[in-house]
């Protein structure tokens, strides 16, 4: 691994910080001053300190969950199953949540070990796209797809929502089924969206965040890690300045 990728990665600083740290000499490698961040060590065996303090390597952890319904979102719970229940015990430890599915809600969860990822993921002002598939009791016509693609009221003091996308919709004896696209994450955002509509939402499962899939080899209460291809396509390298 690069020197600048190890220190940005122990939590060192960005990667223009970790360069500053280097020309300054705040750096060593094996007791050696190191000159270079591109420079390649061995994070298991090389000894790399920063202000004369050793630095330990461990890897962050990135998993995609396909979150079952009745389990909540929450690292603890006296009553439901947690989605860290569903994780083997020595992968629990230091789990964060991405983001929340209702408890009655199933699909694509993230979880990791890196807290710079979650804030990133779901910060407002990033606007990530999440859809979801439902199902609901009532019907769509064009003037409620118009609402909801424009943004509607849900009943909170915030402001409307913002502009959503509508697409395959079905209708059918005075059920509909469909796919909404938000950017948001409000709470119980898109049961609310559609019950100001008209809509009951009986069925939901998100299906993708960003451009990641959920990956439909797994079966409920099933995960995986993320691959270095998906992180990169949530636009995330860690230590990247903005």
């Amino acid at each position: 691994m690069r020197l600048d990728k190890f220190l940005t990665e122990t939590g060192v600083g960005t990667r223009s910080q970790v360069k500053g740290y280097i020309k300054k000499g705040q750096v060593t490698v094996n007791g050696n001053l190191a000159k270079d961040g591109s420079v390649h060590i061995d994070e298991n065996k090389d000894t790399v300190c920063f202000q004369n303090k050793p630095l330990s390597y461990v890897k962050e952890r990135y998993y995609m969950l396909h979150k079952p319904m009745g389990v909540v979102c929450a690292t603890k719970d006296n009553i439901n199953k947690t989605v860290l229940e569903l994780f083997d015990k020595e992968l629990q430890k230091g789990l964060i949540i991405v983001g929340r599915l209702d408890k009655d809600t199933e699909g694509l969860l993230f979880l990791t070990t890196d807290g710079e990822f979650s804030h990133k993921l779901m910060s407002p002002k990033k606007h990530v796209e999440k859809t979801y598939y439902f199902e609901a009791d009532g019907v769509l016509m064009e003037d409620d797809i118009k609402k909801l693609e424009n943004g509607v009221e849900i009943g909170d003091d915030e402001p409307i929502t913002l502009p959503a996308k509508v697409s395959h919709v079905q209708l059918m004896d005075k059920k509909v089924s469909g796919r909404l696209t938000i950017t948001e994450g409000r709470y119980h955002q898109v049961k609310r969206m559609l019950q100001a509509v008209g809509c009951k939402v009986t069925y939901l499962k998100r299906f993708s965040i960003g451009k990641i899939l959920l990956d439909d080899s797994l079966l409920p209460g099933e995960y995986r890690e993320l691959s270095h291809a998906e992180l990169e396509a949530l636009g995330y390298i860690k230590g990247k300045d903005e």
